[in-house]
């Protein structure tokens, strides 16, 4: 874990800048690291830098998750994310600010984060495939599940922001 820390992965990601119950970075750094390793391998996938921000931040945004909410809104903005993006993120089907390829991984993001609602049938997986070719749905489901291990982390750890 100190190596990433020392390449300011965890310092840059804000995880070194809450307050929560556990230092679970300290306590469990073999288990982060892998959580690490996987975030490593989304950050470098081919799906647009924006749209995997504005993922994230719907994710937890569907999940309640405030600390994440409030770093994925930060990050969006880093990467060109307009007002009306962030803000109308949450009303995606009604909005004309977003493409039909971004509202299938948006889509997407829901049914993955709430999966036991209703899965991914064959038919929305058709319907994803429209869009984005085998890999890109595969990092777009490994970014998805990401983000979605870290919102529960963040939670039930306690995360709050400073």
């Amino acid at each position: 874990m100190s190596n990433l820390i020392s390449k300011g992965i965890v310092k840059g990601g804000g995880l070194m800048n809450m307050d929560n119950r556990i230092n679970y970075f300290k306590v469990a750094p073999k288990a982060l690291e892998k959580v690490m390793d996987l975030e490593k391998y989304a950050r470098k996938t081919s799906i647009d830098r924006k749209l995997r921000e504005l993922i994230k931040l719907h994710a937890s945004q569907i999940n309640g998750c405030l600390y994440c909410e409030n770093m994925h809104t930060k990050g969006a903005k880093k990467l060109k994310a307009t007002e009306e993006e962030i803000n109308q993120l949450e009303n995606w089907r009604e909005s004309d600010v977003f493409t039909p390829k971004e509202k299938k991984a948006f889509e997407l993001t829901e049914k993955v984060t709430l999966i036991a609602e209703e899965g991914v049938n064959d038919e929305f997986y058709q319907q994803v495939r429209e869009y984005y070719n085998e890999k890109e749905y595969v990092d777009l489901i490994i970014i998805i599940n990401q983000v979605n291990m870290w919102n529960r982390i963040s939670i039930s750890m306690g995360n709050t922001v400073k």
